[in-house]
């Protein structure tokens, strides 16, 4: 990157020191991962400067040659994986995947039945402030209060109530494993139709690691990061009867060009994701998390919902005189990144919160197994119980975890060089 040196050494060394950040700190945000560095170099490719708006072989700028080459590749590979019937892989996010389809098969004003926000649902799952919330009527449902887990009987009360036209599952901080073929009777016998948003899960089901929802619903929306391990962007799948909707919502409907240089390291994730490795690491990944969640849970940590299924847990904090809020902010002062979060049924506010968010896809990413969960586990105690002494040990044994887990281990050279 000496030529972005030497342009704008501001911004050349805003992105040195991200990539120190992420380098030297352990990262335990559920939400995020790294990417390969082929994946860094095809989002970082000349596709940038081709605008195609429209889809392969009907666009509406000429020169599009190799652009159709590269996200045929991308669908192609994305319906293998996942055994789509369609694909679009140009929303630029998870929220505009999911907006999409709202927006192609309700009208204003319709009923959703969508997960709490406060029980571990998304913005677009009905918060006041995003376009569901202000454009559709959505009535949440939540976790049984005693399990923390779905309580079906009660969403298909709900849903028998309501008589939604949509039926959203899938969720952005919920530990364990979603029945979607219990979500799609429950569609059948009210007469809505199923969508799935499997954004956090999404590399767990392309494993065989979580029950599938492609078979069960109409559309199933994704990040392309997360689990998944690709570039922050968005896809949809779908069946074959919805596709002319979907894509028609998506351009012109929702969105102008595709970043096509998204796209093609979209197209680079999902070669990654077909193969035998893949498996392996997220197989891993629900280790890592279950062995990290065993481990504080022995130090005396309420862990929502009593452990986890997949690549993340939530600690609950609320006795233990701390809130999320000032625990995220205590660990990341010694390296360790995670984020504040709502549990259920939480008496904190969305600012607050009595719970803390921990995810292990990109500990696991960087080659950390079960050792260095029960290792990180105790770091974390450390640190929460305000062990002031403790503190510069456990700053010290995360710079030795990620000495010995170094990532990006070239890039890093190569920035440095420049």
């Amino acid at each position: 990157m000496k030529y972005l040196k030497k342009t704008d050494p501001q911004i050349f060394k805003a992105i040195l020191g991200e990539a120190k950040r992420q380098d030297e700190k352990l990262e335990l945000i559920a939400s995020e991962n790294f990417v390969s560095r082929a994946i860094i170099e095809a989002e970082a490719s000349v596709m940038t400067n081709k605008y195609a708006e429209g889809y392969p072989g009907r666009r509406w700028y000429n020169g599009c040659q190799f652009i159709d080459i590269a996200e045929n590749l991308a669908i192609e590979r994305a319906k293998k994986l996942f055994g789509a019937e369609h694909v679009n892989v140009q929303p630029h996010s998870g929220s505009q995947a999911n907006q999409a389809v709202y927006f192609s098969m309700l009208n204003v004003g319709d009923t959703v039945l969508a997960m709490d926000l406060r029980c571990g649902g998304h913005l677009t799952h009905g918060h006041a402030l995003n376009f569901s919330g202000k454009h559709f009527n959505i009535i949440p449902y939540g976790v049984d209060r005693t399990t923390e887990r779905l309580d079906y009987d009660e969403i298909r009360r709900l849903a028998k109530e309501a008589r939604p036209k949509m039926i959203l599952a899938g969720a952005s901080a919920y530990p364990r494993i979603i029945d979607f073929r219990i979500f799609r009777e429950i569609c059948d016998e009210v007469g809505a139709f199923l969508l799935v948003d499997m954004a956090h899960i999404a590399g767990l089901i392309a494993c065989g690691l979580h029950p599938d929802p492609v078979p069960e619903a109409e559309f199933v929306t994704t990040t392309t990061h997360k689990t998944l391990r690709g570039p922050r962007s968005g896809m949809i799948l779908c069946k074959k009867q919805f596709a002319k909707k979907i894509d028609t919502e998506v351009f012109p409907g929702i969105q102008g060009g595709p970043l096509m240089h998204v796209i093609a390291a979209k197209a680079v994730c999902f070669k990654e994701a077909l193969k035998p490795s893949f498996k392996k690491y997220q197989g891993q990944t629900i280790k890592n998390a279950k062995t990290l969640s065993g481990a504080l849970s022995e130090r005396g940590y309420r862990i929502v919902s009593g452990g986890t299924d997949n690549h993340l847990l939530l600690i609950d904090l609320s006795d233990k005189k701390i809130t999320g809020k000032d625990a995220s902010l205590m660990l990341d002062k010694v390296g360790i990144v995670a984020n504040k979060n709502l549990i259920p049924f939480d008496k904190q506010n969305a600012n607050l919160t009595s719970g803390l968010r921990l995810g292990t896809p990109a500990l696991t990413t960087r080659g950390m197994k079960e050792k260095e969960m029960t290792d990180i586990a105790e770091l974390i105690d450390i640190v929460l119980r305000k062990d002031t002494k403790g503190l510069d040990a456990v700053k010290k044994k995360v710079k030795r975890l990620t000495r010995r887990f170094p990532l990006y281990k070239d890039l890093m050279k190569d920035l440095e060089r420049a």
